[in-house]
């Protein structure tokens, strides 16, 4: 039931016209998906992530991402992959819950309606986390959606 929760779309980020990266969360996790140029060896991309601040390129070329996160992230669980033609770098949130409006601080930001489901979404995957065995997938909210991240004394890891 809990993959009902799931991200049912990426978000975009597009600049001058152009898509730079495709994005989506989880409770815990930020997920940035970059469609990689053709005919450059696998083996030549980069990515550094650390606790604020993400960066991407190609070996010997000036980076092609280097901006601060919109939040902090846990280093030691946050990597990236190559699958395909694409770069996926998994960002786990320091503070499970809280709801991004951007991977990238100042960039490609939400619209206020569309962070709005983001945080319903994320609330109703806080329910179905700490009530598994009830199907909250066709729950709605009336009025203002509580915060995830501290609803009720907060997420309590375990």
């Amino acid at each position: 039931m809990a993959e009902k929760l799931a991200p049912e779309q990426r978000h975009s980020f597009v600049h001058n016209g152009q898509k730079v990266f495709e994005w989506d969360q989880t409770l815990e996790e930020v997920n940035m998906y970059i469609t990689l140029p053709p005919n450059v060896p696998k083996k030549l991309f980069n990515c550094k992530i650390d606790s604020k601040h993400v960066q991407v390129g190609i070996k010997g070329n000036p980076p092609y991402l280097d901006h601060d996160l919109t939040c902090p992230v846990k280093t030691d669980c946050s990597f990236w992959t190559l699958e395909d033609d694409v770069m996926h770098i998994t960002l786990q949130k320091r503070d499970k819950g809280q709801t991004w409006s951007s991977p990238i601080l100042g960039q490609g930001q939400l619209d206020p309606y569309t962070t709005d489901l983001e945080q319903k979404r994320l609330m109703l995957q806080r329910f179905q986390e700490e009530n598994p065995g009830f199907d909250f997938s066709q729950a709605q909210f009336s009025g203002n959606c509580p915060d995830p991240m501290t609803f009720m004394g907060g997420i309590h890891s375990s």
